[in-house]
């Protein structure tokens, strides 16, 4: 069933880049429960933020009566999209892509309902594995212009520095795709990043060629900070959804540690607060507005990490930071407790080092790049070199300093890199 105009609450959210037919598109919305899909190439083992906006743009169709479907790239990443890259993608075995599927899934079911007449997972390897190529290029191919192909700004940047033919055909498969979602699922959105504009586009133009019916694209604004860097990057490397990967408290702490600029656009990508109390932030400052950062990066928390991560998080910031109370009145849809919250150092994130691994007296630099917190040991040097590394609230100036076990405090040793990342050394 339809619940309200989708199209209208995705453009105050700031989800709209691009639309083939707007009016057409928003009438269909509002009169008809509408099948879309996103693809997604399953070259990693986890999905990270970049990939929020898409599966929060999903997650808004379902909640307004639509169908999404996620279709995981198993054949396409055995190509390699060229949009956005200079290089051409790792080959990926067919049990790597099956085995990242299986962990996408998992991480959809947070955002999706999966089930009957509810949101779909499909692998397009199971139609695109099976294709015979010279009926592929007499029934699909005839309908590409390779001139017009070399006009689109993917293949003329891939032209300076190589375009594999294998490359070359993914527009096609791409197409191919929404034209065979299109026949099995009554398919008639595709939506994606605005960097796939020219593959969408191509989709729903094949489909008006090949099934004489109109079908419609949409893309997502690509986005960055307000700083100007790319959403879901940090100095340690990309923020994941996979807990094991990014723990439900450095995901939280990304949030808190967004823009001034960002909070209020950010609350309307990623959460489900009414637009109504959302635009109130865009007029807050100072403590007002960190509070709104708490209320962000719990929500946030919570849809990606569930209830409990959230709170386990929010308690392991209050004790590296201290408490800040939500006012009742700020964004008061939010779950969020209110009241003082009671801090948690054991929440914090942290790894294990044993006395004998302490007697060995390792160097610093190199313990923050083995356990990731830095991108190398290099950074780690120049990190400490700039003042941000501290141990115990005490700053580290030698970037030869080892660790032993005089620094053991209470079973641990708590490492602050910059003003807002902690990490306990656990010493068991």
């Amino acid at each position: 069933m339809i619940q309200g105009n989708v199209y209208q609450e995705m453009g105050r959210r700031g989800f709209i880049q691009q639309v083939t037919d707007p009016e057409p598109l928003q009438d269909m919305l509002q009169k008809e429960a509408v099948t879309c899909y996103v693809g997604f190439d399953p070259t990693a083992d986890s999905l990270h933020v970049g990939h929020l906006m898409a599966i929060m743009g999903m997650s808004q169709l379902q909640r307004h009566g639509h169908r999404p479907i996620a279709i995981i790239g198993g054949g396409t990443a055995m190509v390699g999209d060229p949009t956005g890259k200079t290089e051409m993608r790792k080959m990926l075995t067919r049990e790597q892509i099956v085995a990242n599927g299986e962990k996408f899934k998992v991480q959809f079911s947070r955002y999706l309902d999966f089930g009957p007449d509810k949101a779909l997972m499909v692998d397009n390897y199971d139609w695109l594995g099976e294709l015979k190529y010279i009926e592929f290029l007499r029934d699909i191919g005839r309908h590409f212009s390779v001139n017009r192909m070399l006009t689109y700004e993917t293949y003329k940047m891939r032209l300076e520095k190589g375009l594999s033919f294998l490359e070359f055909n993914y527009q096609l498969l791409q197409a191919y795709d929404f034209l065979m979602l299109f026949k099995t699922h009554g398919c008639r959105l595709q939506m994606g990043g605005d960097d796939q504009w020219a593959n969408i586009l191509a989709g729903a133009d094949l489909i008006r060629r090949v099934e004489e019916c109109d079908a419609y694209g949409l893309t997502f604004p690509l986005l960055t900070t307000a700083a100007g860097k790319k959403m879901g990057k940090t100095e340690s490397g990309a923020v994941w959804l996979d807990p094991e990967k990014t723990s439900p408290y450095e995901y939280y702490q990304y949030w808190y540690n967004s823009d001034d600029r960002d909070v209020a656009r950010f609350l309307g990508f990623f959460t489900y607060l009414p637009m109504e109390e959302i635009e109130t932030v865009k007029e807050l400052q100072g403590a007002d507005l960190n509070s709104a950062k708490v209320v962000l990066a719990y929500e946030a928390t919570c849809i990606t990490h569930g209830e409990t991560a959230a709170q386990e998080a929010m308690r392991a910031a209050a004790a590296a930071f201290g408490c800040r109370e939500i006012p009742a009145a700020l964004l008061p849809s939010s779950s969020v407790p209110r009241g003082a919250v009671t801090g948690n150092e054991a929440a914090m994130p942290g790894s294990d080092l044993t006395p004998a691994q302490l007697a060995a007296a390792p160097r610093l630099v190199d313990v923050m790049a083995e356990l990731g917190l830095v991108a190398s040991k290099g950074d780690a040097r120049r990190l400490i070199q700039g003042g941000g590394v501290y141990l115990n609230n005490e700053r580290v100036d030698d970037i030869n300093f080892s660790l032993s076990m005089a620094l053991v405090q209470e079973g641990r040793i708590v490492l602050r890199l910059g003003k807002k990342r902690f990490h306990q050394l656990v010493i068991r």
